[in-house]
């Protein structure tokens, strides 16, 4: 006998997800979370864009689940009355070398079922009046919403058709044997016959699995003072070989605008702050070989990003490049969200979602942006990967 049919480690808006799923199946489901509240690290550090799919590679699964989710996560906040607002972005091409990267994106959206409109410079100024471009193209599946209300409200769905959530538990170590797992935990042991890891920053420290590593990337966000100068999204023609899209503008949910990310090497799994610093954490960072790897071949990018962390004046250069009224002082600090990117072997980006199963225990190993954009069609995916036990 065990305590319950599946055990999900990790209350983040994936975990969440995925136990919801799980009990629209009736199947009992216990979630543990090491926090004291849901959503609390990389969902609560969310700009809380709903992401219409244009990025992705076309039949990957991010961009199967990204175009679903964003269906989905509309159709559920508008349900539940949490607020959500389809608003629409634009991608701007502030120079003739973006161009032919701003037609392959408009391609891959086509491919993807996006809705995606290429534009000129002056119709760039009709949605945004003081954005500066040559071209761009506007995304009507874009919008915004509130993604810690939504893992909340699927908490309370889990609770209500008996599901099992418990707050401030700390897994430790999952034993596996022929028919179940035991997970130890700092509220004592918990059996289960299957076992879903969705543990964001903390996935593949319980088993490491040889298909990738994480690293954490924090991203900075600056608000803007004269939240006037931008009306809704505005991004730039995103580096193809790497899975940021660079400093974009965002209007929040609550109304604020905010700047950002860059994206450098946290020194914490956790560390929000630029001076949180994990010994522990560090150095299993820089032992990995496919972090090594990544640095030799990325770090003149690598430079760029740490600069732009450090002063202020580059990163608004970077804002002026979509908003060029926006002046230095128009910018303040705003926190910080940390990436959980899985890093292969040989020093590539994990690009798609990847999962792995390892006997009884499914493990999420990459699910950064758009995983919460994604998260109900995840959920749905991790599920059907578990068959009925």
């Amino acid at each position: 006998m065990t305590d319950h049919d599946v055990a999900i480690v990790g209350g983040g808006i994936v975990g969440l997800a995925t136990a919801l799923a799980l009990t629209e199946r009736h199947r009992d489901v216990v979630v543990l979370e090491k926090e004291t509240e849901w959503a609390y690290h990389q969902t609560g550090h969310n700009s809380g864009v709903i992401h219409s799919g244009i990025y992705y590679t076309p039949g990957s699964l991010k961009a199967r689940l990204c175009v679903e989710g964003a269906r989905e996560t509309v159709e559920f906040s508008r349900a539940e009355g949490l607020p959500v607002d389809i608003c629409g972005k634009l991608i701007v091409a502030s120079t003739e070398a973006e161009l032919p990267a701003l037609d392959r994106l408009a391609e891959r959206g086509k491919a993807n079922k996006v809705s995606v409109e290429r534009i000129d410079g002056k119709t760039l100024q009709e949605y945004e009046p003081h954005v500066a471009g040559i071209a761009g193209l506007h995304v009507a599946d874009t919008g915004i919403c509130d993604f810690v209300a939504i893992s909340r409200r699927f908490a309370a769905h889990i609770h209500n058709a008996g599901g099992a959530l418990r707050l401030g538990t700390t897994v430790t170590a999952l034993d596996q044997t022929e028919d179940a797992v035991t997970l130890q935990t700092s509220r004592g042991p918990v059996t289960a016959r299957q076992v879903v890891v969705c543990a964001g920053l903390e996935s593949g420290q319980l088993e490491h699995a040889d298909s990738a590593r994480i690293v954490p990337f924090r991203g900075e966000y600056y608000e803007l003072r004269r939240p006037e100068l931008v009306r809704n999204l505005i991004y730039p023609v995103p580096d193809p070989a790497f899975p940021f899209l660079g400093v974009h503008l965002t209007r929040m949910i609550d109304g604020s605008r905010h700047a950002g990310p860059n994206a450098v090497l946290a020194l914490a799994r956790q560390g929000y702050r630029k001076t949180s610093i994990s010994p522990r954490d560090l150095a299993g960072t820089l032992a990995y070989p496919g972090f090594r790897r990544l640095a030799r071949k990325h770090w003149r990018m690598g430079a760029a990003e740490v600069a732009r962390s450090l002063s202020r004046r580059r990163f608004a250069a970077a804002v002026r490049r979509l908003v060029p009224d926006v002046a230095d002082s128009d910018l303040r600090r705003a926190g910080a969200g940390i990436r959980a990117q899985a890093v292969a072997p040989d020093g590539a980006l994990v690009d798609d979602f990847l999962f792995a199963e390892q006997g009884r225990v499914l493990h999420v190993l990459n699910a950064p942006s758009p995983a919460a954009t994604a998260a109900l069609p995840i959920g749905r995916e991790l599920a059907n990967r578990l068959g009925n036990g």
